[in-house]
């Protein structure tokens, strides 16, 4: 049976080669480091409203220049967690939230989630997600930063299985597997990263 240390080893490995980003922190205050620095040094996202290709007055024009506000959602994590990040958030001149996604749609910058398990053969994260907030932050966000426990690295599905037949008697449930960031080779074959969901995955080895 793989060691704890194999079966980590081997999920960066397999994380790094579908284009995953993972670092590993000592604790959850490291965690909210991470995404406040990441959202910090990047871009905001930019929802062009339409007919600013038009000739506009000025004050319109400079409306349509404007970025909006970075914004970090992070739904579904202990409140205690949560206000920290917010705080945070806040004094970093970003909103966080942690609800009304839909209204967020075109402007995510960071979705912070923590994984349930990571599979090592794979590199893949399962997350538990049976609502809906949780789902949109994890594929409309730009970049998204996933916490993973260390000692929840399993070997394969296989490993997880148990686990997942009890989740299926629950209803509603919803288990999302996620492999390095959202890609598709649709259009003439040429790869592209993220039209489908984040342009980045961030995962975050949690020593535990």
């Amino acid at each position: 049976m793989a060691s704890k240390e194999d079966l980590y080893q081997q999920f960066v490995e397999k994380a790094q080669l579908v284009s995953a980003k993972v670092s590993s922190i000592a604790n959850e205050d490291d965690a909210l480091e991470y995404v406040i620095n990441l959202c910090g040094e990047k871009e905001a996202c930019q929802l062009l409203a339409s007919g600013c290709e038009a000739d506009l007055s000025d004050k319109a024009e400079a409306l349509c220049d404007a970025k909006q506000k970075k914004v970090i959602a992070a739904p579904g994590l202990k409140a205690d967690l949560y206000k920290k990040l917010s705080a945070q958030a806040k004094k970093a001149g970003f909103d966080c939230i942690e609800s009304g996604m839909r209204d967020h749609l075109a402007g995510i910058d960071i979705g912070f989630t923590f994984a349930e398990y990571g599979i090592a053969d794979t590199g893949t994260l399962m997350l538990d997600c049976p609502g809906e907030e949780l789902r949109l932050a994890t594929m409309v966000s730009e970049f998204h930063v996933c916490v993973l426990p260390k000692s929840k690295i399993k070997a394969n599905s296989y490993a997880v299985e148990k686990m997942m037949l009890t989740r299926m008697k629950k209803t509603p449930d919803y288990l999302a597997f996620i492999t390095g960031a959202s890609r598709t080779a649709d259009i003439e074959r040429v790869l592209a990263l993220g039209v489908h969901g984040p342009l980045e995955l961030h995962i975050l080895i949690l020593e535990d």
